[in-house]
């Protein structure tokens, strides 16, 4: 069982109440890299950055750091994986700035996107052709949660994001692919808002340690009152004890 995993949360705002914790630098993304190895771009869902913007936010951090960045909502939300080779091939050269140091690309896909095998392969070729990055997928519709769907994350290697909250069981655990394990936790009873308790935090590092991947990821999406930073800080101070 491997103890270390990367922790971050999606963005790198630094609340005031938590500055402290962090050392000084250039600009809040230097000084969070100064703790954390990993970072969610989410705002690439809702608008593109330039190719120069990812360069620059690459040389703010040190080597071993990772981005991850969201794929467009004109992906996964309008065109609903459908034609996407275009829209994936701006992205890429987009995101291209980011060189080695961009470590997975995220996949959120609608609610009520059910799986579709047809269309989910043809979106992963398509995706292949682009980039050979490490695709993980955030699915909240139940039919992806069934034996055929995780059969072919796993033949195309697409981790399959644990999620909290989870829209059923399944969706807590790891999926897919078995080489990348991806937590996503976007905060619980309130989504986005609510802070974890320690005994939480405590329960989700064990999750990430337990799991049989090579690689493993835990992003803090509750950012909305900043419980996210606070609560990477904690989960970073019980993995170094660990």
């Amino acid at each position: 069982m491997a103890t270390h995993f990367r922790i971050g949360t999606a963005a790198w705002a630094l609340p005031r109440t938590v500055r402290e914790h962090f050392p000084e630098g250039a600009s809040n993304l230097a000084r969070y890299a100064g703790r954390f190895d990993a970072v969610e771009i989410n705002t690439s869902f809702y608008r593109p950055h330039r190719h120069g913007s990812y360069a620059r936010w690459a040389a703010a951090v040190g080597e071993d750091f990772r981005f991850s960045v969201k794929l467009p909502k004109a992906i996964s939300h309008e065109a609903k994986l459908k034609d996407c080779g275009a829209q994936l091939a701006e992205f890429f050269a987009q995101t291209s700035g980011l060189g080695v140091k961009l470590g997975a690309v995220l996949l959120q896909l609608p609610p009520k996107l059910a799986f579709d095998a047809g269309l989910a392969l043809r979106f992963l070729r398509d995706f292949r052709e682009a980039s050979h990055v490490q695709l993980v997928c955030e699915p909240r519709h139940p039919s992806w949660f069934d034996p055929d769907a995780d059969a072919l994350l796993r033949e195309h290697r697409v981790a399959r994001v644990a999620a909290d909250p989870a829209r059923v069981p399944e969706a807590a655990r790891p999926g897919g692919w078995r080489e990348l394990a991806y937590f996503r936790l976007h905060g619980s009873p309130r989504t986005y808002w609510s802070s974890y308790e320690p005994a939480a935090l405590d329960g989700w590092a064990a999750a990430a340690c337990a799991a049989e991947a090579s690689q493993r990821w835990v992003i803090f999406d509750n950012t909305a009152s900043g419980a996210a930073t606070e609560n990477a800080l904690s989960l970073l101070a019980q993995s170094e004890v660990r």
